[in-house]
């Protein structure tokens, strides 16, 4: 599920922490680090298992309407059709997210998380999207299907209430939404048709993601002195205040990355870090992570401190 752009950002995030409370302490930052790791398939997991308080809320309206003493035609002959949307209840009874649900104790029970999609509910009513599909004559499994990922695409990842709970409930999760709607996105395509019930949602890592995540903290926090000696040595017309720690940090992860992983690519390496720099450092601090990095890891590579294996790998 987990990316290595995200990865990164996350060994990042964990280093600049310990870095201003002047901890280096490597089991505690480790834990911290599959913490925050966790932390974010749980919020996946949460938005996989909130359709179905949806349509249980589309039931109660229904039941309303028909117990009004003046009941209209639309209350008493009511469009049954989201409620019925086989692609939710497909969501509802696939065993993968059930079993992830009841692992992680993850659910919306709470009153206050109720009432946040109640709220998410009544304003999904009012969108031009559920106008449309309620409007459409028939119900194809596809045509289900395809209204709940344009729904979840267009309107619940932009759901402003939404937004601010989630950022509210979890430190962890303020970087994590984009990453974690678009691997949502991914899971909702990959169920094809009712049949699916057994279909595996996306794991928390693939391959070799977890040993790559936990050795790029462990050789960074380890060589960090080192990695910031080496910075200065290059950085010598820079006074040390004026170097951003988010920038040193970005180096640092960046060189030992280049000393350790000899099988990524150096230039998959300065174009993660330097892209990175765009979004969590200061506006000129690409420029600069890409002027000094590349002439250190140039150096280095000369000196034979960092080597590659494989072709194309410099």
């Amino acid at each position: 599920m987990l990316n290595r752009r995200h990865l990164r950002i996350k060994v990042l995030h964990i280093l600049y922490a310990f870095a201003q409370s002047n901890n280096d302490n490597l089991a505690l930052a480790e834990k911290e680090l599959m913490h925050s790791i966790e932390k974010m398939y749980d919020l996946y997991i949460y938005y996989l298992t909130m359709f179905d308080s949806f349509t249980h809320f589309a039931e109660l309206k229904i039941e309303e309407g028909k117990k009004k003493i003046f009941p209209k035609e639309e209350d008493l002959n009511p469009n049954m059709k989201f409620v019925n949307n086989r692609f939710i209840r497909l969501l509802k009874e696939n065993k993968s997210i059930k079993n992830a649900s009841l692992e992680r104790k993850i659910n919306w029970s709470s009153d206050v998380e109720q009432d946040i999609l109640y709220k998410l509910f009544n304003y999904i009513l009012t969108t031009d999207i559920y106008k449309e599909y309620m409007a459409s004559e028939g119900q194809t499994f596809e045509e289900d299907r395809g209204f709940v990922i344009k729904l979840f695409k267009k309107e619940i990842c932009n759901f402003e209430l939404l937004l601010n709970f989630i950022e509210e409930k979890s430190i962890y999760w303020q970087d994590d939404i984009d990453l974690v709607c678009s691997m949502v996105i991914k899971t909702l395509k990959r169920f094809k048709s009712p049949a699916d019930i057994d279909m595996e949602i996306l794991p928390l890592f693939k391959d070799d993601e977890e040993e790559f995540v936990k050795t790029l903290l462990r050789k960074t926090l380890n060589n960090l002195n080192d990695n910031f000696e080496t910075i200065a040595k290059y950085t010598q017309n820079w006074e040390a205040e004026r170097i951003a720690l988010m920038d040193r940090l970005l180096m640092s992860i960046a060189l030992t990355e280049a000393k350790y992983f000899p099988y990524i690519p150096i230039k998959v390496t300065l174009n993660e870090y330097i892209d990175i720099s765009k979004y969590y450092s200061t506006p000129k601090s690409s420029t600069f992570i890409n002027g000094i990095l590349d002439k250190m890891i140039t150096d280095l590579q000369k000196e034979g401190e960092i080597k590659k294996v494989g072709r194309g790998m410099v």
